[in-house]
């Protein structure tokens, strides 16, 4: 089946990119551009409409991390970052600036594949579903579903994709328990293959967000040994 879907792959190292390029197009994805650094990639994001970006880290004329941040300023177009550096700090770094998902090298490109496929599922699946509600309220924090928007005391607050789309989730099933792996399945749209860490680390994101004190959270509620659960404001109260 030929897949319309455009991607784009940024990445210095010809081999990979001919390799992700190969492995797509035999998966049905026939629109695969590349960029071997930041200034063709920008070039290319002026010109086409990708539905998704394929990102490494490590370019030869940026940061991948500070050209991502310049992409969100033209795209909100999910970004996959690839690199080598695996540290949970730098995957902090790349969920905060508006990456969607990250994977480390070596890896294996039917993974790859199989994450691209997922990001574009969903991708399609949030173009396709009309929100209900629209809005959300729970005391001094209200989510606007169809604009993308984040308001705590009335006060917009920035709130990347898939911390967002994680957040609407949990809000849409006050006091129901899901494991980590649950919450990746449902956000990222595939198996959790281990990498949990990410849950914990947009869990994390979203309390310095939401919570009046991150370290005694009382809306994103963790159940040790079991998962989290989003706590409602009781009658009265109002944080």
């Amino acid at each position: 089946m030929r897949n319309q879907d455009a991607i784009l792959i940024v990445d210095d190292e010809p081999g990979i990119v001919r390799m992700l390029k190969t492995m797509l197009n035999k998966e049905g994805f026939i629109y695969v551009d590349s960029a071997l650094n930041g200034q063709e990639a920008m070039e290319q994001i002026r010109r086409n409409q990708y539905d998704l970006i394929v990102l490494d880290v490590m370019l030869p004329d940026t940061n991948g991390f500070r050209l991502c941040q310049d992409i969100r300023q033209l795209t909100s177009t999910p970004i996959l970052f690839l690199t080598a550096r695996s540290g949970d700090l730098d995957k902090l770094t790349g969920f905060g600036i508006g990456g969607d998902d990250y994977i480390t090298k070596p890896f294996n490109p039917l993974e790859v594949v199989a994450r691209i496929r997922a990001q574009i599922r969903r991708l399609h699946l949030n173009q396709d579903q009309m929100p209900s509600p629209s809005m959300i309220h729970y005391g001094k924090l209200s989510i606007d579903k169809r604009a993308g928007q984040l308001w705590i005391n009335d006060k917009e607050v920035y709130c990347p994709a898939k911390e967002f789309e994680l957040l609407c989730f949990l809000a849409e099933h006050p006091n129901v328990v899901f494991t980590s792996g649950q919450l990746y399945e449902k956000i990222w749209g595939y198996d959790s293959m281990g990498d949990e860490k990410t849950v914990a680390i947009h869990i994390m994101r979203l309390r310095k967000k939401i919570e009046e004190d991150p370290k005694r959270p009382k809306r994103i509620i963790n159940l040790r040994s079991i998962g989290y659960k989003f706590v409602p404001p009781k009658d009265g109260e109002t944080t």
